[in-house]
């Protein structure tokens, strides 16, 4: 049973995959305690793989994204054995703190730490709130960028990425434009 906070459908509002549209499904959990963290970690509902499976089966598309809270304490090989072979392209967000099963298609690391277990991804994806980030430059991502913390400092981080144009913009659009 994995301990899910909610299931939805809506567009992808950070990173490389901005605006498409993709089933988020967030886990209830995490190793770490973001004060920005936008879930609510003690509120989730016990699942079984395959009553996702029917949960996500109610929307059009196929794309998925493991969120959370933390998702890779919740998820195994089976899990993302059973999401292919109901043919959904799968996406994770993590803070890269734990081992990935593998299988996953995209990778997104949002690094809350400086210690991580991961040492590649698609995308890394920071949290700026005025921290060093230089060191994350030796980090195998396709993909860099900051992201200003709950849309606050903005204008700090694009006078940031001008002087570093090694990284790029991402903006929780999502909220900008209310969605979920």
């Amino acid at each position: 049973m994995k301990r899910i906070n909610e299931i939805f459908y809506s567009l992808q509002g950070e990173g490389f995959w901005t605006g498409t549209p993709i089933i988020f499904i967030r886990f209830s959990g995490c190793n770490l305690q973001c004060d920005f963290c936008d879930t609510r970690h003690h509120t989730y509902t016990e699942m079984s793989d395959e009553e996702i499976v029917a949960a996500i089966a109610t929307y059009p598309a196929r794309r998925v994204c493991l969120t959370g809270g933390e998702p890779s304490l919740q998820i195994d090989r089976a899990f993302i054995d059973l999401l292919h072979h109901h043919g959904y392209t799968i996406h994770i967000e993590t803070n890269g703190t734990h081992s990935l099963p593998d299988g996953i298609d995209w990778v997104t690391v949002s690094p809350k730490t400086p210690a991580i277990e991961l040492n590649r991804a698609d995308e890394l994806k920071i949290v700026y709130t005025g921290q060093e980030v230089t060191s994350w430059l030796g980090f195998d991502a396709a993909h860099r960028y900051l992201q200003p913390c709950s849309c606050r400092n903005t204008a700090e981080v694009v006078r940031y990425i001008l002087d570093h144009p090694e990284w790029s913009l991402s903006l929780q659009t999502h909220k900008y434009i209310d969605i979920p």
